[in-house]
């Protein structure tokens, strides 16, 4: 169904990238990681209000630090290095087809991404990925200091971007992070996969 808020002629579109437009599964993982005792929604909860997740998010523990404080306090024993190594590995690639709709989208949009990010997986993008230049401007977390769902943090992305709250289309896959970017005015959109973006992208009449 259409989101029924105002419209600009020239909206920017943001992005969220874990889950919308790259790959990353710290759900099923850390659920076989903890023999059972995670169910899915246990294991998804862990990663937006965990206060560990919340330090490395905004970069005030080091990855590393973060992978022992994971390790110990959910009692998987698998120790910091492999905690690390498996938190390198559960973030693959960008999904099949996305630099090619985002190259359609910047034809017509500005284009920005705001994720809950950190130093391990930013690096890992930023080298291997090859899609950072599709986007104007980039907000990690761990960067801005800031992290969704807090209300901050979208204040920051539309002063910076300096649009109407009402002219952002935002994606993403976490629907507390979808609800708080209503909060703010934005107009924005539960999506989790590519395909649930490109549908979004056609319910929201961007693309011909």
């Amino acid at each position: 169904m259409p989101i029924s808020t105002k419209q600009a002629a020239t909206p920017v579109l943001v992005f969220d990238l874990g889950g919308v437009l790259v790959d990353w599964n710290g759900i099923d993982p850390l659920m076989a990681l903890s023999q059972g005792r995670l169910e899915r929604e246990q294991a998804r909860q862990f990663w937006m209000h965990t206060p560990a997740v919340a330090l490395l998010d905004t970069g005030r523990i080091s990855p590393r630090e973060f992978a022992r404080l994971m390790d110990d306090t959910l009692q998987l024993g698998v120790g910091t290095d492999a905690m690390l190594q498996a938190l390198d590995d559960w973030l693959q690639g960008p999904f099949a087809g996305v630099a090619e709709l985002l190259a359609q989208l910047g034809q017509h949009y500005r284009l920005a991404v705001l994720s809950n990010n950190n130093a391990l997986h930013w690096g890992k993008i930023e080298r291997k990925f090859d899609l950072l230049p599709y986007f104007e401007t980039c907000f990690a977390s761990h960067q801005i200091g800031l992290r969704k769902p807090d209300a901050a943090a979208y204040r920051h992305v539309q002063q910076a971007l300096q649009v109407e709250a009402a002219d952002i289309v935002f994606f993403d896959d976490n629907i507390e992070c979808v609800t708080a970017a209503r909060d703010c005015g934005w107009q924005a959109y539960h999506t989790i996969g590519l395909p649930a973006v490109k549908q979004a992208i056609q319910t929201h009449g961007l693309l011909a």
